[in-house]
């Protein structure tokens, strides 16, 4: 599958970022703990210039815990500040804000000795659709201040909001990138919905998610599905055989695909199959962008 999306008010979040970085302190780069290669816009690195930036490894309760290990590991040994955050608990949040200040305490120590009145730390919040911008503000402030929802493209317009006193926050729309260079980029978008399921061929979509489990984590699938033999299965059986299971059936018997496919995503996006990452840091050719 080479899945492509880039709708018009993408290009139109690209030009606000760019006019709005220069006036804000540090950036927070959301990614989904599931595929941190796949969920980092690579233009990010060159809107956000030289600016400080954080990663936060959001949804870490829905990928593997020891993945998200790993990818902590692997981060802080090429000196990228990370944090793993959950925006349901509230878990890493407090981190988080007291990563910012430690950041902008020599900024902010300098303006006290100049008798400076000290201003709020402006930090922009920037992501792919879908990774759970909102939901992470929401529980970073303590308030429904912004929009949410289960689909991509929520959030269309930038708006600021304060955190306290001395944090206040620039929430933006999700972005991709005009290109998917690797198709399978494309796919583990899809796959965890930062990319809209009605522009999608939903039960091929399941299919190919089927296959890749298969070989990733293939006791959890199995259990979930009631499935037997998936090793030797392609995805597309795999799918057809968990229908059946759960009566996703049309008259005559038939596989009902669009109901069966849905079922699985929905599920997989959920963590119901199990908390699963489809990427790790030692399998990767190349390095994620870095400042």
């Amino acid at each position: 599958m080479n899945i492509q999306w880039f709708p018009g008010h993408m290009a139109k979040t690209r030009r606000m970022l760019t006019e709005n970085i220069k006036i804000v302190d540090v950036v927070v780069e959301l990614l989904d703990a599931r595929i941190p290669k796949s969920s980092q816009n690579p233009e990010i690195s060159e809107l956000v210039m030289n600016k400080p930036r954080v990663i936060v490894l959001n949804k870490s309760d829905l990928a593997d815990l020891e993945k998200n290990r790993l990818w902590q590991s692997w981060f802080s040994k090429k000196g990228i500040d990370v944090i793993c955050t959950n925006a349901i608990t509230g878990a890493g949040m407090q981190e988080l804000k007291s990563r910012l200040k430690k950041i902008m305490r020599p900024k902010l120590e300098t303006a006290a000795a100049k008798g400076r009145i000290q201003k709020p730390i402006k930090t922009m919040i920037v992501g792919v659709p879908n990774v759970g911008k909102s939901a992470f503000i929401n529980k970073l402030t303590g308030r429904a201040t912004a929009i949410t929802g289960d689909r991509p493209g929520v959030t269309r317009n930038k708006q600021w909001i304060r955190i306290n006193p001395e944090i206040q926050l620039m929430d933006t729309p999700g972005i991709l990138w005009p290109k998917f260079e690797d198709p399978e980029t494309g796919m583990h978008l899809a796959f965890t919905g930062a990319i809209r399921d009605d522009i999608m061929d939903v039960p091929t979509l399941a299919a190919k998610l089927m296959e890749k489990l298969a070989v990733l984590y293939p006791a959890e699938l199995a259990q979930r599905y009631k499935l037997q033999g998936i090793d030797e299965k392609s995805g597309v059986v795999l799918l057809e055989e968990a229908g059946r299971k759960r009566g996703c059936l049309v008259s005559g018997g038939e596989i009902d695909y669009n109901r069966i496919g849905n079922i699985v995503l929905d599920e997989f996006r959920a963590a119901k199959i199990g908390r699963m990452t489809l990427e790790c840091p030692e399998n990767r050719q190349e390095g994620i962008d870095e400042e």
